[in-house]
């Protein structure tokens, strides 16, 4: 059975569920490409306020295939060139998504799975969840994003040991460490996420685009540009309608109802 990328609806929430339970949710080509396609269509959707990304059954991801990827050796190298840009498309899509991500963690994000994991806006996993940087067990470096998410989020010396090393972390060392946002009991990581989801798509979509805008910009940037863009920002924001739905209901107390 090839690898697919189911998608359903959770009220205002996109719910992508990875499967290829024979090889416990690994990653391929496929799946890269409906990754894209369907944050496009979600990106265009007033209906959908956020994204979950999870993986069928009691694993998240395994990163990616390792028989394609010995197949592979056999092949030209502009094969897996043009798999790695594959998961590349969908990691900087992602990013690039204007809307909340969330990765709905349980048992292993392996390889690619835990850099998938990485490029969501926030993680939540199961006590349980096991996470692990497998290229370099394998003879392999790190791909999708991985070296400079982690070097974003922790110490050089705490990046080399996940990618160096190779050893399996858990969820509450990450969530200790600031990586993992939430921590679920084994079986609840996707509900966690769902009502994690439902709490911000309670939001003004406008703003929560806005922040993830920044927050993508700020590594990048000085802090004089930095100001200006949250300046800009700001200015828009206030201007739009949903700040006048905002404001008024923040002085009613009252809750607010925010349009797209």
């Amino acid at each position: 059975m090839p690898a697919i990328l189911k998608s359903a609806s959770q009220g205002r929430t996109m719910v992508l569920t990875l499967s290829n339970p024979e090889h416990r949710n690994a990653l391929g080509p496929e799946i890269y490409a409906a990754g894209v396609e369907a944050l496009n269509a979600a990106e265009g959707s007033a209906e959908v306020r956020s994204v979950v990304i999870t993986g069928e059954g009691a694993t998240f991801c395994a990163g990616g295939n390792l028989q394609r990827l010995l197949n592979n050796r056999q092949q030209p190298p502009e094969v897996q060139v043009q798999s790695i840009e594959g998961l590349h498309n969908w990691i900087e899509a992602i990013r690039a998504f204007p809307k909340p991500v969330i990765a709905a963690v349980e048992g292993a994000a392996a390889g690619a799975g835990f850099s998938l994991a990485l490029a969501c806006d926030f993680i939540v996993a199961a006590r349980d969840a096991a996470f692990v940087m497998a290229y370099a067990n394998v003879g392999l470096s790190p791909d999708g994003g991985a070296t400079w998410a982690l070097r974003q989020a922790l110490p050089r010396a705490l990046a080399s040991e996940l990618l160096m090393n190779g050893e399996r972390i858990g969820a509450e060392r990450l969530a200790a460490l600031g990586v993992v946002n939430r921590v679920a009991e084994t079986g609840q990581a996707l509900d966690l996420a769902l009502q994690l989801a439902e709490r911000l798509n309670g939001r003004a979509p406008n703003v929560l685009a806005s922040i993830k805008d920044l927050l993508n910009d700020a590594p990048h940037t000085s802090l004089n540009r930095q100001l200006a863009a949250e300046r800009d920002q700001f200015v828009r924001n206030l201007h739009h309608a949903n700040a006048g739905i905002g404001i008024n209901a923040f002085l009613a107390k009252q809750k607010p109802d925010y349009g797209a």
